[in-house]
């Protein structure tokens, strides 16, 4: 049996289904990626980092606010989705990796979205430290998780943003939480 959190299983839910949890056309959604995008405290951002970007839908959004955007996925079927999203965004760049991927690159933001309870606790302690690490002083984290429950969630979305809030290098700039998902945002000190 696969493991529901692993590549693989999202890699085959995105074969069977090319948008599984409606991320390009359920309306929450699109509000969601609105209030995204509304939390933002900068017009623009000089980079950023989308980990988990699924199919592209918050992708294209975030890449009108970034002059540089790096969006990833685990899935590549996934990735090749979101390439062709953002096919006329040559300032996105798309690739198959995982928020767990040490990257080398400084990002000004960083969007955690629908991501955080896939991980056990002390994984995702060390997802929000290697993130926090890619941020620059005065840097922008921002994260949106759903309330509710799923089968192959680890954490709840609470626990996920009660372990991103405790980070020592992150001051709470802002939360926007709506009816099914927490939003807020953070500033790397």
């Amino acid at each position: 049996m696969i493991d529901p959190c692993s590549p693989a299983a999202f890699e085959a839910k995105y074969r069977a289904d090319p948008d599984p949890w409606a991320f390009a056309s359920a309306p929450a959604e699109q509000q969601r990626y609105e209030a995204i995008v509304g939390l933002l405290r900068r017009e623009r951002y000089e980079t950023g980092y989308e980990p988990a970007c699924s199919i592209g839908a918050l992708t294209v959004r975030l890449a009108a606010r970034c002059n540089e955007l790096v969006a990833v996925d685990v899935a590549p079927t996934a990735v090749a989705r979101t390439t062709e999203r953002c096919r006329s965004m040559p300032r996105v760049r798309v690739e198959v990796g995982s928020v767990t991927d040490r990257r080398p690159e400084r990002f000004d933001l960083v969007v955690l979205s629908e991501v955080g309870y896939y991980f056990s606790r002390p994984a995702l302690v060390g997802v929000v430290d290697g993130v926090v690490a890619s941020i620059p002083p005065g840097g922008e984290l921002v994260a949106c998780h759903w309330t509710g429950t799923s089968e192959d969630h680890v954490l709840a979305g609470a626990t996920v943003h009660e372990t991103i809030g405790g980070h020592p290098d992150l001051e709470l700039l802002a939360h926007d939480d709506g009816p099914t998902y927490l939003l807020a945002s953070w500033r790397r000190r």
